[in-house]
C-alpha cells in the first residue's frame, strides 16, 4: 500500500508510475538513449527520464470520476508515441519552460528565435 501524499498531483503511483512503468521506462531508453531535445551526431547527449509529449494528466482524470476521460488518460499514458526521451536538464528546465510559456526557447545562429510563433519570425 502507497503513503498517501499531501502533494496535489499525488503520489507516483496514483499517477502511473509503478512498476509496470519502470520497466517499459527501462525498454524505451535502452531503444531510444538520446536526448530529442539536445542531442547531436556531433554531441550525443544521454537520457534519462522518459517524458510524455502531451501530459495524460491521469490523476486529474481519476478524480473526475468520469470512464472515458480515465480510459483516454491511460490510453495516452501508454501510448510510446507520446513518450521523448529526454535528458534532466531539458526535462527540468526547457520543457518545463516549453510547456508554461507555450514556446520555444533559444535563438537559431542568426540571432533569430527558435520558436517558429514568434513575432519576429511571422510573415
Amino acid at each position: 500500500m502507497t503513503k498517501p501524499s499531501n502533494d496535489r498531483r499525488g503520489s507516483s503511483t496514483e499517477r502511473g508510475y509503478g512498476y509496470k512503468w519502470q520497466k517499459s521506462r527501462d525498454g524505451h531508453l535502452r531503444e531510444h538513449p538520446y536526448c530529442t531535445m539536445c542531442s547531436t551526431d556531433q554531441r550525443p547527449v544521454a537520457a534519462t527520464i522518459v517524458d510524455h509529449k502531451i501530459a495524460p494528466k491521469l490523476k486529474d482524470a481519476k478524480d473526475s470520476g468520469d470512464p472515458v476521460r480515465i480510459k483516454a488518460a491511460w490510453k495516452l499514458f501508454w501510448n510510446p508515441k507520446n513518450w521523448a526521451s529526454l535528458c534532466k536538464f531539458c526535462h527540468d528546465s526547457t520543457k518545463q519552460r516549453m510547456e508554461k510559456t507555450g514556446r520555444l526557447p533559444g535563438c537559431r545562429v542568426d540571432g533569430r528565435p527558435t520558436d517558429p510563433g514568434h513575432h519576429w519570425n511571422r510573415g
